[in-house]
């Protein structure tokens, strides 16, 4: 490899994490327009194993902004990330897998949220994120999401 070309699989890479944390930070915050943003315009995503839905990024953006409502606090923690390049004459090609891991711990909203102050999650799930992306003329996108939760815990008061 060449330096330009080692220079440029580095860039890749930041980019690619930059979706990978803006993929979180956009479902944590409720901001769908900068989720669908994230994605190429033939994007999907998978939640069936954590009992949701499969579809186009558009179609599980809704689902996600109405199933997201249940939870007042929601925050994303991705880690060990592992990028994969596909190769193309032996260097990095345009598009590229990630695996990560995922810890998700998030607070149900209460009966009147607005006046519920802050409290530990009563929420919290785990498991990995399996994210495809390729180069677009708009620099990197997210191609496709498939979420494989692997465990959760709901707190009630009795177990809390």
């Amino acid at each position: 490899m060449t330096q330009r070309t080692e220079h440029s699989t580095v860039m890749d890479r930041l980019a690619i994490e930059d979706l990978v944390t803006g993929y979180a930070a956009t479902v944590d915050d409720g901001d769908w327009p900068g989720y669908l943003a994230l994605f190429s315009r033939d994007g999907r995503a998978d939640y069936r194993s954590a009992g949701g839905i499969e579809g186009t990024v558009e179609e599980v953006a809704v689902w996600l902004a109405q199933v997201l409502r249940l939870f007042a606090i929601r925050q994303h923690l991705i880690v060990n990330r592992r990028i994969t390049f596909d190769s193309r004459d032996g260097s990095p090609g345009d598009t590229a897998t990630v695996q990560a891991d995922y810890l998700n711990p998030m607070q149900l909203a209460g009966p009147d949220p607005d006046t519920a102050g802050p409290a530990a999650p009563n929420y919290t799930c785990g498991g990995r994120y399996h994210f495809t992306a390729r180069r677009t003329p708009d620099g990197w996108r997210l191609t496709g999401v498939v979420v494989d939760e692997k465990w959760r815990e709901v707190l009630t008061p009795d177990n809390a």
